[in-house]
C-alpha cells in the first residue's frame, strides 16, 4: 500500500500542545509539552494507528497545520517586530495574533502565513560565499 502524506493539525494549549488528523477513518490524536515531544509522539501514535496496514512513516512524511501560537513559539528565531513592519501591520496587532489574545481573519492569517512563506522563500535562494 502506498504512503500518502498525513495532514496533522497542531493547537497550543494551556500546557503544551495537542495534535490531531482523521487518516482513513480513523482519528489519531496526541499531545506534548514541547515541539520535540510532540512530534516523536505523533509519529509514535500515526505508525500504532496504521501498523495493521504495513504502513511505517517518517516525520517526513507528516505535513503540520499550525496556529499562530504554535508557530511563533516552535520559530522563535523568527522576529515578530520585523516581520510586522514587513507585513506593513502593526507590531502591537501581530503580538495580540501571537499571544492569542486576539484571533486573526481569516484574511489577516494569510497576510501573515504568505509573509512568513516569502521570507522561507528568500532564505532558500540565499547560499553564502565560500
Amino acid at each position: 500500500m502506498k504512503r500518502h502524506k498525513i495532514a496533522i493539525t497542531i493547537i497550543k494549549e494551556e500546557s503544551g500542545y495537542s495534535a490531531n488528523a482523521t487518516i482513513n477513518k480513523s482519528f489519531i490524536c496526541t499531545q506534548g509539552e514541547t515541539f520535540d515531544e510532540l512530534k516523536s509522539n505523533i509519529l509514535e501514535a500515526v505508525n500504532l494507528a496504521l501498523e495493521t496496514k504495513g504502513l511505517v512513516y517518517s516525520l517526513e512524511d507528516i505535513k503540520y497545520t499550525l496556529d499562530l501560537q504554535s508557530f511563533f513559539d516552535f520559530y522563535k528565531v523568527l522576529n515578530a517586530k520585523a516581520l510586522s513592519q514587513r507585513l506593513g501591520m502593526n507590531q502591537s496587532l501581530l503580538a495580540q495574533y501571537i499571544s492569542g489574545t486576539k484571533k486573526p481573519s481569516s484574511i489577516q492569517t494569510k497576510r501573515i502565513m504568505n509573509g512568513v512563506q516569502q521570507i522561507g522563500k528568500e532564505l532558500a535562494d540565499i547560499s553564502f560565499l565560500l
